[in-house]
């Protein structure tokens, strides 16, 4: 019976590894992940980090759910429906005056947004005029106030237009007339003429001028709102509590990808067409919309902190949020940090 003892024993050593390895892969197995995002140019990291892997390498499973605003993606992420917030900053201030647990871990882009005028309005901006009286005159000429589209109360678009409006070109409130719509809308309004203006973004800016080279850009992001909050990534409270790790490799990826949208726009325009193109659109236009001046990426929340204390100033003034929340609670730079140190 001797000679089957070094047989048994290599049977039970196998078992040993196989027990032992049992839960080494459940440790590994991908951690399912909902991100709810805006598609838009200022959402292009986390696109990227998708398509060059970087979020599988990171061990997670990633759902996307298209959203046409901030303020509506907020009701997804309180109901449970999504774990990661991939949009305007604005409307993550609200939701925490309304007990909603989200946290800001990375940025992704600032001063997104811009202001463009149609072919009606736009020869009374030209050689750089008084804004307040191109609208005045527009009035004057047309007999009604001039029609701006942008996305709902609450939201980084629509905050920053009415700052843009009555505190920077200082128009008076019956020359201008703020119309909120989604985002799709609001593009195809100012194609169709429906609307004699808009806050826009990529790719939306680009799309419009290459179809009609009449729609004149009027005021840029910094113009708007100096150093304007954009884009942010916020992550539930709970999904970050129970996986650290996770969005810790989440930001890790979003720095490679922010990195890659300035270094290789390009090689980082192929991720970002095949997420926002749908037919739409081409890689030439995502690529155009990439290094266009509305496009400004950086990953690190730091960077916007005060900017965002001055938004929420802003919106208190307008009555769309009820006080300031403290930027305390709302951003948590660690996973930042600790991505950058490595």
């Amino acid at each position: 019976m001797r000679p089957a003892l070094p047989v048994l024993a290599t049977i039970l050593t196998a078992f040993a590894g196989l027990l032992l390895a049992a839960p080494a892969s459940a440790q590994t197995a991908p951690i399912p992940v909902r991100i709810g995002v805006i598609p838009i140019v200022g959402a292009a990291p986390i696109f990227v980090a998708d398509g060059e892997g970087w979020l599988k390498e990171a061990g997670l499973k990633p759902t996307f759910t298209t959203f046409e605003s901030g303020p509506n993606m907020i009701q997804a992420l309180a109901s449970g429906t999504i774990d990661v917030y991939v949009a305007g900053i604005a409307p993550l201030a609200v939701a925490r005056t309304k007990g909603i647990d989200v946290r800001v871990v990375a940025a992704t882009a600032i001063e997104e947004m811009v202001v463009v005028a149609g072919p009606k309005l736009a020869p009374y901006f030209a050689g750089n005029a008084d804004k307040a009286q191109a609208f005045a005159q527009f009035k004057a000429k047309e007999g009604r106030a001039a029609r701006l589209a942008t996305q709902p109360p609450g939201s980084v678009p629509h905050t920053t237009l009415q700052h843009w409006l009555w505190q920077v070109a200082k128009a008076a409130k019956s020359d201008a007339e703020v119309v909120p719509m989604g985002i799709d809308a609001t593009q195809q309004a100012m194609l169709a003429g429906a609307v004699d203006g808009a806050a826009l973004r990529e790719p939306a800016l680009t799309i419009v001028q290459n179809r009609n080279p009449a729609i004149t850009l009027v005021a840029t992001g910094g113009e708007m709102f100096p150093n304007q909050p954009g884009t942010v990534v916020g992550v539930y409270g709970a999904f970050a509590d129970k996986n650290p790790a996770a969005i810790e490799g989440l930001v890790k990826a979003l720095v490679k990808a922010t990195d890659l949208l300035k270094s290789d726009p390009a090689r980082a325009a192929v991720p970002v067409e095949a997420a926002l193109g749908k037919g739409i659109t081409d890689l030439a236009t995502i690529q155009k919309a990439i290094t266009s001046p509305a496009a400004k990426f950086t990953a690190d929340p730091r960077a916007i902190v005060d900017a965002t204390k001055a938004m929420q100033a802003y919106q208190v003034s307008i009555g769309t949020l009820e006080k300031d929340i403290p930027t305390e609670g709302l951003f948590d730079a660690r996973y930042y940090e600790k991505a950058v140190a490595r």
